[in-house]
């Protein structure tokens, strides 16, 4: 989401340094060398989506156009360059006007790709290309791999709401990527104010362990929550024993009282024991929380438990298991002069271990079948086929160096949510297999 769209007022500092210092010294000798206004093509893609993984979900784009936007060599970090030798004093002079004025197309934020999907592609000189690696990757690869690990624990939760409350656990920045990751994967609220904003996402919190501990006894504590936040409020019952927490609580608050949470022990047995005794004590409308290390295979083993809703932080913002999605960014074609009218002729490397490429700029598609279930991801170059033209998942993104796709988060939240029910159902299992849709290549 584009910030400004919300009038709030974030302000975003130079992009410029997230990179690696190689880029800018390819930048110099390709300067020096006469190829740097050579017109290429750089593609995003992953060879291989993580073990066990069915599907990937592509999200950061809109971190994507600010960051491009956004990425302006300053007169300081010209300084900084200049004093640490990084480049020299021509590269400097090129860097002070930089502005990125090609185009990026890509997948729109939300949608889910496969192995050898051209996520993103990247068009203009050598030079203005090249510098913009780091910064792509580094976003794409952070918030694709949260917003897969949202995604399944979404579709795990059956729809029931989740939380996103792993501030805690990352990097404070990170924490605020990874929010607006989750967003996009399914989660319905972040305990992350900076999140809420930064891009409007729905915040949510109420207390800690420590605020029971802070009173002389739960009851002073509850009372004093319920007074404050009113009765609809969430009170935190495994301080002690979690039954007399639960008596207590519905004394307190009364049968209109909001929720209780559990963060602690078998969560399965205790959530089971929590509603009956809810139902007992007539608060039948009192929703049950649970928290304590969640990720997708805890959220599903509590399928068939009277579990409202689930709060989950280390497992999401670290990937659950998976913190990045292994994007890279290669050059796939190239001019062979910086003549503009210079024609592209695809380039590849012969790597070992799997890492070769396959040149050319890139389309994709999405095959489906009568009932408009997806068979396949089809990605080929040159013209793409008449029965394939409506079926491309690329849109554009940049054009000559101005943002075209700025849209709300939400709009990318919806997105996902029709691109898994547009795959078949085994995307949902959590077993491990392979990516559920084969990548053909034309």
């Amino acid at each position: 989401m584009n910030t400004a769209d919300l009038e709030l007022p974030v302000s975003v500092p130079s992009t410029a340094l997230f990179t690696d210092q190689y880029e800018l010294t390819m930048l110099q000798a390709a300067l020096r060398g006469g190829t740097a206004g050579r017109r290429s093509v750089f593609e995003v893609f992953t060879r291989r989506l993580p073990e066990g993984r069915r599907y990937g979900v592509v999200a950061g784009t809109g971190r994507v156009l600010d960051a491009v936007e956004n990425f302006r060599f300053d007169p300081e970090i010209l300084e900084f360059l200049r004093t640490q030798r990084v480049v020299d004093e021509t590269t400097l002079d090129w860097l002070a006007d930089f502005r990125f004025r090609g185009d990026i197309h890509g997948y729109p934020e939300g949608e889910v790709y496969f192995p050898g999907s051209p996520i993103m592609r990247v068009t203009g000189t050598f030079a203005e290309c090249v510098v913009l690696e780091t910064v792509i990757l580094s976003i794409l690869n952070h918030d694709s791999a949260v917003a897969a690990a949202a995604s399944r624990m979404a579709v795990a939760a059956g729809g029931r709401p989740l939380v996103e409350m792993g501030a805690r656990r990352t990097h404070e920045l990170a924490a605020v990527a990874a929010s607006r990751a989750a967003y996009v994967g399914g989660f319905a609220k972040t305990s992350d104010l900076a999140a809420g904003f930064r891009y409007g996402i729905p915040t949510s919190g109420t207390s800690a362990h420590a605020f029971t501990l802070l009173h002389d006894t739960e009851r002073d504590a509850f009372q004093a929550q319920v007074d404050s936040l009113g009765s609809d409020t969430t009170l935190l019952v495994d301080t002690y024993d979690i039954a007399e927490a639960v008596r207590t609580a519905v004394q307190v608050a009364g049968p209109e009282l909001g929720a209780v949470r559990i963060d602690s022990g078998d969560l399965l047995l205790i959530a089971h024991r929590v509603r009956q005794q809810l139902d007992e004590l007539g608060a039948r409308q009192t929703r049950i929380v649970v928290t304590s290390d969640l990720d997708e295979y805890a959220i599903a083993s509590l399928a068939a438990a009277p579990v409202d809703s689930y709060g989950v932080g280390t497992r999401l913002v670290t990937g659950s298991g998976h913190p990045t999605c292994s994007m890279v960014y290669k050059l796939v074609a190239r001019a062979d002069s910086d003549a503009p009218d210079a024609p592209l002729r695809p380039v590849a490397k012969k790597g070992l271990g799997g890492k070769s490429t396959i040149g050319g700029a890139k389309w994709a598609a999405r095959g489906r079948d009568a009932e408009g279930i997806a068979e396949t991801e089809v990605v080929g170059g040159g013209e793409v086929p008449e029965h394939l033209l409506d079926a491309q998942l690329q849109v554009p993104l940049v054009r000559q160096g101005a943002a075209v796709a700025r849209e709300p988060l939400d709009a990318a939240r919806d997105r996902h949510r029709a691109a898994l029910a547009g795959l078949p159902l085994s995307a949902a299992q959590l077993s491990r297999g392979e990516p559920v849709l084969p990548t053909e290549h034309r």
